[in-house]
């Protein structure tokens, strides 16, 4: 064998090494992307069903959300309506209440002028204990004590 032919043959096994390393990585590029297609196929599956469900929940919340969209219109209509109500009750019947209520004080208190007596109270009455007699004799020192 010449030097030519040595030269041509590790070129040839060289080269052999380099396709058999390039188709175990074509090989396993193929796996890989068999893996990721069944990946991407079972997502494709389960996000389609996920998908229409939660536009049907947005749907159903759209019509809950008009439901209390009515609802806060009414109860806002119902409180302006209550607000009229009570400041009509209010000047209708705030003046005239504020009129009676200060004649009956007014009238209260005349009536407390009048009889003073009757508002004294008279003094208390102590249970069970007997008071001393009131004294004769025009209350002189000495007199009466003991001594006698």
């Amino acid at each position: 064998m010449s030097g030519g032919e040595v030269a041509g043959l590790l070129v040839a096994v060289f080269w052999a090494i380099l396709v058999s390393f390039l188709a175990v990585v074509l090989v396993r590029l193929a796996q890989t992307l068999k893996a990721a297609t069944k990946l991407v196929t079972g997502v494709t599956e389960r996000a389609v069903p996920l998908l229409g469900e939660a536009s049907a929940t947005v749907r159903s919340a759209q019509t809950q959300l008009d439901r209390v969209d009515a609802i806060a219109t009414d109860v806002q209509e119902v409180a302006s309506n209550a607000s009229a109500l009570s400041s009509t009750v209010s000047t209708t019947f705030g003046g005239p209440l504020v009129k009676v209520a200060a004649f009956g004080y007014g009238v209260r208190r005349a009536l407390g002028r009048k009889r003073p007596a009757a508002s004294q109270t008279p003094p208390p009455v102590v249970v069970s204990r007997t008071l001393p007699g009131a004294r004769r004799g025009g209350g002189g020192r000495g007199r009466g004590r003991g001594k006698g």
